[in-house]
């Protein structure tokens, strides 16, 4: 593999969707072209969208560059975890069975339900008086 060569994986989680480029290199992590810690400022949201370079032992050994676009900030760092699995899982197939007990290759399913006609959202109705 040359310094320069590429890896991409595609997350995505509820409107959000993150699209990750992983190469060997000094531990750089960028999101949307700013420092990871500033984009992501709370620390939950750190933790969670990079947790495949912790369960992989590759933290500070590869430089992720990530394109996040759509939803919230706890989406989008849902999305990158799942991107950053899947980019890691191209670059070395051996990382599967690791990936696969953290839960990092699961594409999370649940999406917003959607609003009913003649209702005032997805579960609430009108409210009912009896007498």
């Amino acid at each position: 593999m040359k310094q320069s060569d590429y890896y991409w994986g595609t997350g995505r989680r509820k409107a959000a969707l993150a699209r990750v480029r992983v190469r060997s290199g000094s531990g750089t992590l960028k999101v949307n072209e700013r420092p990871a810690d500033e984009y992501f400022p709370r620390v939950i949201w750190q933790t969670q969208a990079f947790e495949a370079l912790k369960a992989s032992g590759l933290e500070g050994k590869v430089d992720v560059f990530v394109n996040a676009s759509g939803g919230g900030l706890t989406g989008q760092s849902g999305a990158v975890r799942l991107g950053l699995a899947r980019a890691l899982l191209k670059m070395n197939p051996d990382l599967r069975p690791t990936l696969k007990r953290s839960g990092l290759l699961t594409r999370d399913p649940r999406m917003v339900e959607r609003k009913k006609f003649g209702q005032k959202g997805a579960r609430g109705k009108r409210q009912y008086s009896k007498r």
